[in-house]
């Protein structure tokens, strides 16, 4: 997703791809941002108030549950969260397999 596409985004998909790329530590910006570009264009309200619930956790909290130094606690566990952890990985075993 480029600059031009960010600016068809509705409001709410271009505060919440901002809110996920600017979360104050670059690891987080890495893999919640880097998880918004990938997806926000094609979620839904219900996928976006997930998204959001989810941004919603501390930092450290987040990157521990997202890079597995932390399991995720049943209280945050989400779909959404797995979602996110899942593609971190990914992203993590591609950039060890160069």
């Amino acid at each position: 997703m480029n600059a031009d596409s960010n600016d068809a985004l509705p409001l709410r998909h271009r505060r919440l791809l901002y809110r996920a790329t600017h979360r104050g530590t670059y690891e987080n910006d890495l893999m919640i941002g880097g998880f918004a570009h990938k997806h926000i264009a094609t979620m839904d309200d219900a996928m976006l108030d997930a998204f959001e619930a989810v941004m919603e956790h501390p930092d450290t909290e987040l990157a521990d549950w997202l890079t597995g130094r932390l399991p995720i606690p049943d209280h945050a566990d989400s779909p959404m969260l797995r979602e996110i952890k899942e593609q971190a990985a990914e992203v993590a075993q591609g950039k060890q397999g160069r």
